[in-house]
């Protein structure tokens, strides 16, 4: 029987838990075409949110366009991405493809081959001088409008990974996006990526382009309450028992964050035979799997850190949350000089995405790393 908790990669059907509450705002934003700035820690299921409201569309009144920017380095790879994913999720045959391909990016060259599973991919010959990439990156960003306009669809565009247009060497795209967009009428565009703090400077600061461009969509843990149903149903149906009280103590200590729950629970499950109940020595034998699996990647991180951020990480780690960082009382028990260094200490370990801010403290951004430490003496 197949494990049943999935983790590591988008999951969608039943392997998604709850969300019910930001599918519809999502879903919302996207029938009203507004801009949505989705952002979170690492691993929090922003892609697999986002995936599941684009499948949700009504394709009769939708044209949904999912565009990954991850292998992106330059303007011009930017570019061709953006133009291919819009002329795929536009035609469903090799021809139709094509078709949108030459009418939406006349500047382009493109070329239509089938997949293995015989879906068409489009790919383009494209070698601009500078002035041919400042036109055809308007002509890309110009092209949802235009398909709004001809298919008398709304059009919902996902930009993933957005932080990647920070290491094109300058803000051009930054700029032309903002231009351009806010133009535009029955487009909507939800960014996500996964470098929260990085993502959010885009939006929140006021020197760059995009600042205030969307609205915010933080996401966040999933609560107990909806992690309790999901995964006792998803024991029972296969033949295993787990009570509400040891479901309570893996999102303690997983602190809701669903990669790292569904993790767990693949683990604790994986060890139980049919007709076997969870116990909490189950969670412990589970977790310590997973701690032995990633202790030298640990290791190496801890030892690269200086004393003062192993002493702050650890009075994180096992402080009850949130913890009162800027306090005189957890400066001294943690001996970490003065409260203004929490402020060097905090900043040096969010460029690292070591940790993550949430809305009163700062979390350990990897929740096995955060119980790994717990079990060090300082």
């Amino acid at each position: 029987m197949n494990n049943p908790f999935e983790y590591g990669a988008a999951v969608s059907g039943s392997a998604f838990c709850n969300r019910t509450t930001e599918t519809a705002d999502l879903m919302s934003a996207i029938h009203n075409s507004q801009r949505a700035f989705l952002y979170s820690e690492r691993m929090m299921g922003k892609t697999s949110l986002v995936r599941r409201v684009l499948a949700g569309l009504d394709p009769e009144k939708y044209v949904a366009v999912y565009i990954d920017l991850w292998a992106t380095d330059d303007e011009a790879s930017f570019i061709t991405t953006t133009a291919r994913e819009i002329s795929q999720a536009m035609g469903s045959d090799a021809s139709r493809v094509l078709e949108v391909a030459k009418r939406l990016f006349s500047r382009f060259s493109p070329k239509v081959s089938l997949d293995d599973n015989g879906i068409p991919k489009v790919s383009f010959e494209y070698n601009p001088t500078a002035e041919q990439a400042r036109q055809s990156l308007e002509e890309v960003l110009a092209a949802p409008q235009r398909m709004a306009t001809e298919s008398g669809k709304k059009v919902a565009i996902v930009f993933d990974e957005l932080q990647r247009i920070l290491e094109y060497g300058d803000d051009h795209v930054e700029r032309l996006l903002r231009s351009i967009i806010q133009m535009q009428r029955n487009v909507s565009y939800i960014f996500l990526g996964s470098r929260k703090h990085l993502l959010q400077d885009m939006f929140l600061n006021r020197k760059r382009p995009l600042y205030s461009a969307a609205d915010h969509f933080p996401l966040g843990p999933i609560k107990v309450e909806h992690w309790l149903p999901f995964i006792q149903q998803k024991f029972e149906t296969t033949g295993r028992q787990i009570s509400k009280q040891v479901t309570e103590q893996i999102c303690l200590l997983t602190q809701g964050h669903p990669f790292y729950t569904q993790h767990l629970c693949h683990a604790i499950w994986e060890k139980l035979a049919a007709g076997e109940e969870a116990t909490e020595l189950d969670i412990q034998r589970g977790l310590q799997v997973l701690l032995a699996r990633e202790t030298g990647a640990y290791s190496t991180l801890w030892e690269s850190l200086t004393v003062n951020q192993r002493r702050f990480l650890y009075g994180l780690a096992v402080e009850d949350h949130p913890v009162s960082l800027y306090s005189r009382a957890f400066v001294q028990k943690y001996r970490l000089g003065n409260p203004s260094a929490i402020q060097r200490l905090s900043g040096a370990l969010l460029k690292r995405d070591v940790i993550d801010r949430d809305a009163r403290s700062f979390v350990i951004s990897d929740r096995f790393f955060r119980l790994w430490i717990r079990e060090r003496e300082d």
